[in-house]
C-alpha cells in the first residue's frame, strides 16, 4: 500500500505516494503541515485548522491528499466533495488534470481529483509520474477552442476507461480547459491522447497505433 495515513486531532490527512506528481503546492503554502526532507513524522495535520486543510486537499492537482473529519459538525466542506463542474485541465507540456465524480473502469474513486499522463511515458499508468518532464514532452496547453452547444448538467459521474493501447475514454459531462482557465470543449464523450503522438491533443487521432503504444 502507498497511502499513509495520519490522525490528527480534527481531522485526518491520507497521502497517497502512488498519485503523487510533487507539484509541491502542499509543501510550499503549508510546510508546517507537510515538513519535507525529514526522518520521522514528516505530515501534522494538527498544524492547521481543519477548514485549512481541506483548502490543502483541494488543492492538490493529483488528488494524492485527502482529508477527512473525525467527527461531523465541521463548517468546512469534504475535500472528496465532487465538483459543481466537472474540468480537465490541459496542462504546457505536461498531464491532463481531471476534476469530477470521477470513475476508473466505472469504480467510483474516493478522490475527485487525478493527473493523467498524456505524454506516453509514465510508468504508473494511467497517472502522471512527472516522465513529461524529462522526457522532453513538448504539448500546448492552449488547444483550439471547439464548436460546442452547453451542456445541459455540468457534473455527475465521469468513466475514465483507458483503452487497450489506445486513448482514454472518457464518458459523461466534461469541460475541456484551457491552462489559462479558456473554456475549449463540451463533451458527452471524448477519446483524450495519452501516447503523446497525436497531432489533434488533447483528442486522440490514432497515432498510437503508428507510433506502437502499449498500455493496458
Amino acid at each position: 500500500m502507498t497511502i499513509e495515513t495520519v490522525a490528527g486531532k480534527e481531522a485526518t490527512i491520507h497521502f497517497d505516494a502512488q498519485k503523487c506528481i510533487h507539484s509541491r503546492t502542499c509543501v510550499l503554502s503549508h510546510p508546517d503541515v507537510f515538513v519535507p526532507n525529514v526522518k520521522g513524522a514528516w505530515i501534522h495535520p494538527d498544524a492547521q485548522p481543519v477548514e485549512e486543510l481541506m483548502h490543502i486537499a483541494k488543492s492538490c492537482p493529483s488528488g494524492a491528499i485527502r482529508v477527512t473529519r473525525n467527527a461531523a459538525g465541521s463548517a468546512a466542506p469534504d475535500s472528496d466533495a465532487a465538483p459543481i463542474v466537472n474540468t480537465v485541465r490541459v496542462r504546457e507540456n505536461g498531464p491532463l488534470a481531471v476534476e469530477a465524480e470521477l470513475q476508473f473502469r466505472g469504480v467510483a474513486q474516493a478522490s475527485p481529483r487525478a493527473t493523467l499522463c498524456r505524454c506516453g511515458l509514465s510508468q504508473n499508468k494511467p497517472y502522471c509520474d512527472g516522465s513529461h518532464s524529462g522526457g522532453g514532452f513538448v504539448a500546448s496547453g492552449e488547444p483550439p477552442t471547439a464548436s460546442f452547444e452547453a451542456l445541459a448538467v455540468r457534473n455527475g459521474p465521469l468513466n475514465v476507461m483507458p483503452l487497450p493501447n489506445g486513448p482514454l475514454r472518457v464518458t459523461g459531462n466534461l469541460e475541456v480547459v484551457s491552462g489559462t482557465g479558456r473554456t475549449c470543449n463540451k463533451v458527452g464523450e471524448a477519446y483524450l491522447c495519452r501516447c503523446g503522438a497525436s497531432k489533434n491533443k488533447p483528442y486522440c487521432d490514432g497515432s498510437h497505433k503508428v507510433a506502437g503504444f502499449t498500455a493496458p
